[in-house]
């Protein structure tokens, strides 16, 4: 804003005080000395926008005058504001009105950002602001930026990783206790790890908005939260951890962002979430409890891994007053950060296209000539069969056997048809599961 004398404070206006907007508004009281020293000028929190200004936040060590119901007044009147409230709306709505009166933005919104990136990043273009969300994938994690700045003058290849400390808590206790998916919810539930209803969480739509804004930033390229296939862990059962261990495998929820040729051979962008196995010396299977990890593969850089706590309140305040110090600087030095970047515009492909390894768990019968059919299956449909195990069952009626294929690397579209195939033969009482192997 101009016309502001150059001692004078920046002005911060915080939308939300949940349990992250109130780490923040604490953070700026208690370091502001620091603050001031690093940006070189005071940062002010001038006002708070909650929706219940009778709720007591005695707790959380806010001055209750900054409270205000007036979240529109509020964004008018700021130099940056922080947004911590969430959805789409209204928080889409007052971050524009914010950089339309000449605010720059730090959002933690991953779903808005997924959504609707495009948009914020023309108002800040338009206005001559900045647009800021370090925090919107994995909390303290220092990752956005390296992808959009460190790693701006190498090629990315690939990102994978964990991004949601719910389902890694709840997949590490099915593999370490032996618990079922309901009692690791419920365990993650009592830990506050977990909402009353995880669904965001335990089916992926969560780890899905984060890994279109990873791959938006790796590949420059637009990609939104329609753009990523996903599945959730919900079907993940305490067999597939079985079979996993004995693959000497852990199961994660991935959020997988790459660069593949397509099948005309031009390069693409591939982005899934989905449940997986990856072998345990990779270093994504030892990311425990809530923890975040995410991995990086670039072409010069090589492979980078980024690890820490992806949740909670001081952790991801953290990140936002990182974004607040870049923010701030321009504003008194003058400058920038950067925009978004969308130059390389390359083709959204379908999951059909991704390319991975898979393990099977089929119950066949067991007669002679089962194996021959299963495996001229694989062949038909063009999929390569790595190793197959094969362990007789007894039970009521015919007795059966329990087969178990691992492939080499396929198209999902070929392993769909394949499995399609396996569940039409006569000799195949049931597909019991089939899940993605990754990491190797």
């Amino acid at each position: 804003m101009t016309g502001t004398p150059s001692s004078a404070p920046l002005r911060v206006a915080l939308l939300g005080c949940g349990v992250v907007g109130s780490s923040v508004a604490r953070l700026l009281t208690e370091h502001g000395d620091d603050f001031a020293a690093r940006v070189g000028r005071p940062l002010e929190v001038v006002g708070i926008a909650v929706r219940r200004p009778g709720r007591d936040r005695s707790a959380s060590g806010v001055d209750p005058d900054l409270f205000t119901t007036d979240a529109a007044g509020l964004v008018t009147r700021a130099d940056i504001v922080v947004e911590v409230i969430g959805g789409i709306e209204p928080a889409r709505g007052l971050i524009l009105s914010a950089m339309a009166h000449g605010a720059s933005v730090v959002t933690a919104n991953k779903a808005l950002l997924a959504e609707d990136g495009p948009t914020l990043y023309a108002a800040a273009q338009e206005h001559e602001v900045d647009l800021y969300y370090e925090a919107a994938v994995a909390g303290a994690i220092p990752l956005l930026r390296p992808l959009r700045e460190s790693l701006a003058g190498d090629d990315v290849r690939k990102v994978i990783g964990i991004v949601n400390g719910t389902t890694n808590y709840v997949l590490d206790k099915m593999d370490t206790t032996g618990a079922g998916f309901d009692d690791a919810v419920a365990q993650a539930q009592a830990l506050g790890y977990a909402e009353a209803d995880p669904t965001a969480d335990v089916e992926g739509f969560d780890a899905a908005a984060k890994a279109a804004i990873l791959a938006s930033l790796a590949f420059h390229t637009r990609v939104s939260g329609e753009h990523v296939h996903r599945e959730g862990i919900s079907d993940v059962t305490a067999a597939d951890v079985a079979a996993a261990r004995e693959m000497d495998c852990v199961v994660k929820l991935l959020a997988i962002c790459e660069k593949v040729d397509g099948e005309d051979g031009a390069p693409g962008v591939s982005v899934r979430v989905h449940p997986a196995m990856i072998p345990r010396s990779h270093p994504l299977a030892g990311v425990r409890e809530a923890f975040n990890a995410v991995f990086v593969d670039a072409d010069a850089a090589g492979q980078l891994m980024f690890y820490g706590k992806g949740a909670g309140g001081d952790p991801t305040a953290s990140a936002i007053l990182g974004d607040v110090v870049a923010v701030a600087r321009h504003r008194v030095g003058g400058g920038r950060g950067p925009g978004e970047s969308t130059y390389a515009d390359l083709p959204i492909l379908t999951m059909g296209q991704a390319l991975t390894r898979y393990h099977l768990s089929l119950d066949v019968h067991d007669r002679p000539g089962v194996l021959a059919q299963v495996a001229t299956a694989f062949a038909d449909h063009g999929v390569s069969i790595e190793t197959v195990r094969q362990q007789t069952e007894d039970g009521p009626g015919e007795r059966g056997a329990s087969l178990v294929v691992v492939t080499h690397t396929a198209t999902d579209a070929a392993l769909s048809a394949t499995v399609d195939a396996l569940a039409a033969l006569p000799v195949v009482r049931s597909v019991r599961s089939v899940m993605r192997v990754e990491g190797e």
